[in-house]
């Protein structure tokens, strides 16, 4: 969240160079808009973000219209850092998978770590659209589920690429929560087991009774040393700061150390499919 902090201080400090450049106060350039005069304390202190028209207004009241692209632009990039979902899918699933493979393709080696859900790029087909179709719906944005689902499925051609190493991490709640029904999620556990074969993936299974180095608060995605992907209910974030990113990279290997891998982390997969078909 600092990365945004940051963007949007910077931003507001740059508004505030063009009023006094203008010799415009507070007031004076508030009451030319019929705002508040709270709001532009709140937009040159960091505290609020200007919306493009405010942009596009206030370069315009002090004469600078030249800025507007380039705010602009900053704007939409620091937008990019923190993505309320309603917005991020207000054209449906499909574009938001796409934006997905294109970060994707910029990227080398994958670290991701997920303590309910099996990731994205380990979804079977129906694993996948039961996904798609709660995401749908809990956010009430336009049915494209099977655009979405076949953006996702396509996705996963990015595992066979020669130039990308991947490395999940999941925990073993993942398996055995009630995520799906018991012949969707048999079909999910062979897959993983398929997956933990594959050349350039090491898959991580978190036995129940490990003891956790960390609270897993909710899943994250590393790309290379550059970005970090958080998703909560309500939004996306996507961290740049190396420290931030160094934070993730940390609690990441914490998780690897407590993992199973190769024929130990299939035996756990192994179980939990047997379990399923008990419980059938």
């Amino acid at each position: 969240m600092r990365d945004i902090a940051r963007a949007r201080l910077a931003m507001g400090q740059e508004l505030k160079e063009l009023r006094l450049d203008a010799r415009l106060t507070g007031r004076q350039l508030a009451a030319r808009f019929g705002w508040q005069a709270s709001k532009i304390s709140k937009i040159e202190g960091g505290k609020q973000t200007p919306s493009e028209d405010d942009i596009r207004a206030w370069c315009d009241a002090t004469g600078r219209p030249e800025k507007v692209t380039s705010l602009i632009a900053s704007l939409r990039a620091m937008e990019t850092l923190y993505g309320e979902w309603r917005r991020q899918l207000r054209l449906g699933t499909a574009t938001r998978q796409k934006s997905w493979a294109e970060m994707e393709a910029e990227t080398k080696h994958f670290r991701v770590f997920e303590a309910v859900l099996i990731p994205g790029l380990l979804q079977t087909s129906e694993y996948a659209r039961l996904r798609l179709s709660q995401v749908i719906a809990f956010h009430s944005i336009p049915n494209d589920l099977e655009d979405g689902l076949a953006t996702r499925m396509r996705r996963q051609e990015i595992l066979y690429a020669r130039d990308k190493s991947f490395h999940f991490v999941i925990l073993e709640a993942a398996l055995r929560l009630g995520m799906a029904p018991p012949d969707i999620m048999l079909d999910q556990l062979e897959r993983l087991i398929a997956v933990s074969l594959m050349p350039r993936v090491r898959l991580g299974i978190v036995p129940l009774n490990a003891q956790l180095p960390f609270a897993p608060q909710h899943g994250f995605w590393i790309f290379d040393e550059r970005a970090v992907h958080v998703e909560t209910v309500a939004a996306e974030l996507t961290l740049t700061l190396p420290e931030e990113v160094a934070q993730y990279v940390r609690l990441f290997d914490w998780f690897t150390k407590v993992a199973q891998y190769g024929q130990h982390a299939r035996q756990i997969i192994t179980k939990s499919m047997e379990a399923r078909a008990e419980g059938a």
